[in-house]
């Protein structure tokens, strides 16, 4: 339910309409409303369906204006979207789960055609019977698609993150789909207040949607999506990896000229967050809500006298390899909190914690690493059960060796 205006602040800037209480979803639909989207399609399933809802309502109330398109599948859902932005429309869709990967075909021609919609992952289980907590292993399904792809925190990021989401992904530089990850329940449809900015803001931080010379138009009769031959997929290749490259700059910018309409909401490098890290000999990493009880823990270990931090790695795709080696190599022990898992994979890991060690490869000083598999299905990530993350991560600096360094946080056995 769409919860009514709490607060009407006056913003003598005029950067800020007002302050609502608003779940992610709610908050999703409001960076869409500002973001003066063309084009929706819709098709539901839970956690993400409330983003479809929000957005009906916004509609159906006159507060916003857009072809509100409601599919029979997911996968004609991401079509509709796929070619609303051949047209130079600006598209939004989303789904979770086993809808993400239904539509995995669209999802997959999206990024090599080059077009930049933005798709919400609410993020949940591939669907062991009936269970709908979350998992990040749907999202992550595009990691090596050419996608860019990020977890928000709060409500207020994921507004924000439409905005600076199309921004990055509508870059002629760039031009590739954007994937906004939120945790299912635990951010999808958890409350908080959001400052919503003005419409006038927002167009001021996001430009008009051009897909200039590729815009199909029957006065621009050129083709999208033909059939290729083989011998061409390696330059198509080439292409989406030249432009996640281009990405990593054009991320930068387009927080730094966000921070300029709105305040300073970010800081360098942007890519990721740290959190009283500053004399930290420990620290844990995750994406998404892991970082609530894992900031608590660190705040209550503090207290203790414990040299602990937490980094919060908000962009995936592109990977911020550089930027993250800096950081992480200053520790003396990492702990990656999966909330995904990569069966069979190298040292039984989970798909974060391989990332992170093969950025951290060539650096000249490597942090000891320990990897926690932790919150799978919905499963509670508790605060006792950062501060345990937090003890054995210290413990693994003390090791000469690296076996046993995956544990499964909470499990029955």
């Amino acid at each position: 339910m769409s919860v009514a205006v709490a607060q009407a602040k006056s913003d003598q800037s005029g950067v800020y309409e007002r302050e609502d209480l608003l779940n992610g979803c709610q908050a999703v639909a409001q960076g869409v409303r500002l973001a003066d989207v063309d084009v929706i399609a819709a098709y539901p399933i839970r956690p993400y369906t409330e983003v479809m809802d929000a957005l009906s309502k916004l509609i159906a109330d006159g507060q916003f204006d857009a072809e509100y398109i409601i599919a029979d599948s997911e996968h004609s859902q991401f079509e509709i979207v796929k070619h609303a932005s051949s047209v130079n429309a600006r598209a939004f869709g989303g789904s979770s789960g086993t809808g993400w990967m239904y539509g995995m075909e669209a999802l997959v021609v999206t990024a090599t055609d080059r077009l930049p919609p933005l798709f919400v992952v609410g993020n949940r289980a591939l669907d062991d019977p009936g269970a709908f907590g979350v998992e990040h292993n749907d999202a992550m399904a595009v990691r090596d698609m050419g996608w860019l792809l990020c977890w928000v925190t709060t409500p207020q990021e994921a507004l924000e993150h439409v905005l600076i989401g199309y921004r990055i992904a509508e870059d002629k530089k760039v031009r590739m789909p954007m994937g906004l990850a939120m945790d299912g329940a635990f951010l999808t449809h958890s409350q908080h207040m959001v400052k919503i900015p003005s419409v006038a803001a927002a167009k001021q931080f996001l430009p008009q949607y051009d897909l200039a010379e590729r815009r199909l138009h029957p006065d621009n009769p050129i083709s999208v999506a033909p059939q290729i031959n083989e011998d061409w997929v390696m330059e198509l290749r080439r292409q989406n990896w030249e432009a996640a490259k281009r990405a990593r700059g054009v991320i930068k910018d387009a927080y730094k000229e966000f921070n300029n309409v709105f305040g300073s909401r970010y800081t360098e490098p942007y890519y990721f967050e740290e959190f009283m890290t500053d004399d930290a000999e420990t620290v844990l990493i995750g994406v998404g809500t892991v970082a609530a009880p894992a900031r608590t823990a660190v705040k209550r270990l503090r207290e203790k006298g414990q040299k602990v931090g937490y980094v919060n790695l908000r962009w995936f795709r592109p990977f911020p390899t550089v930027e993250l080696r800096d950081c992480l190599s200053r520790f003396k022990a990492v702990g990656v909190v999966d909330r995904d898992f990569a069966h069979g994979s190298p040292d039984n890991g989970g798909i974060l914690m391989h990332e992170i060690r093969s950025c951290l490869y060539p650096a000249k000083q490597r942090p000891a690493i320990a990897n926690f598999m932790g919150g799978l299905g919905g499963r509670d990530l508790s605060i006792a059960d950062a501060q345990k993350m937090y003890d054995i991560t210290q413990q693994a600096a003390k090791k000469d060796s690296m076996d046993g360094f995956v544990t499964w946080i909470g499990l029955r056995e």
